[in-house]
């Protein structure tokens, strides 16, 4: 039997993958930086460190993760 893959269900869950990505993204930035505020109230200091270290990390993490997703997409379209 021929395993036979509709092209149109494979864009769809491609455009899916691909609208998910903006919401992935501002979850993990704003989870960091929430991390960061919680921990500068907890640990005050003036230049608001914890903060500022922690956003950088979660927008780091975020393209990280961005990036391993448009490779995926892309090999997947390959296919």
């Amino acid at each position: 039997m021929t395993d036979y893959k509709d092209p149109k269900k494979r864009t769809n869950n491609k455009w899916l993958a691909l609208i998910n990505i903006p919401i992935q993204m501002g979850a993990i930035v704003f989870a960091f930086a929430y991390l960061g505020n919680w921990l500068d109230e907890k640990y005050p200091n003036p230049h608001h460190i914890y903060v500022k270290i922690l956003t950088l990390l979660g927008v780091a993490l975020a393209f990280y993760n961005i990036n391993r997703q448009l490779k995926d997409i892309n090999k997947s379209s390959e296919e």
